[in-house]
């Protein structure tokens, strides 16, 4: 997901033009993320990573093993779309050294209503990034509110 600014339409005085400002310190910043779920449970989980620029290999690699960490002796299963990162040589090399633990299944070639990912970025995109004033990309980002 890329967390660039999102142009939106907003209200003005008649005759003056809106220009909106954002703090934003970075040319594109990405986010990887994952929904987990536990079937033997009711609860669930958002775990995400964001980094400036896009992601590559090396990234996800380490995204990968946070989210091992974070999920210390879980087995997973993660269900990964077409993104040109998840397809190299160098990945499908190092998922096949962790199949203790993880499991790989990918989505159709376009299938975004089966990637329930999208829901969250369509979200991000729509709803709460517009919404939102972080001060750099390594500040939490603050809604307005009333004072």
């Amino acid at each position: 997901m890329s967390l660039l600014p999102a142009v939106r339409a907003t209200w003005a005085p008649k005759g003056v033009t809106p220009v909106l400002h954002h703090r934003f310190s970075w040319t594109r910043m990405s986010m990887a993320g994952v929904l987990a779920y536990r079937p033997d449970r009711s609860e669930s989980a958002f775990v995400f990573s964001m980094t400036d620029g896009s992601y590559n290999t090396d990234k996800l690699i380490e995204f990968l093993t946070e989210l091992r960490a974070h999920f210390t002796g879980e087995e997973i299963i993660v269900i990964r779309d077409g993104l040109m990162a998840h397809r190299p040589k160098a990945m499908t090399a190092w998922l096949a050294t962790q199949r203790d633990w993880l499991h790989v299944e990918r989505l159709p070639a376009y299938a975004p209503e089966l990637n329930p990912i999208e829901q969250v970025r369509g979200n991000m995109r729509s709803t709460e990034l517009p919404t939102c004033a972080p001060i750099s990309s390594t500040r939490s980002a603050s809604r307005p509110g009333p004072d």
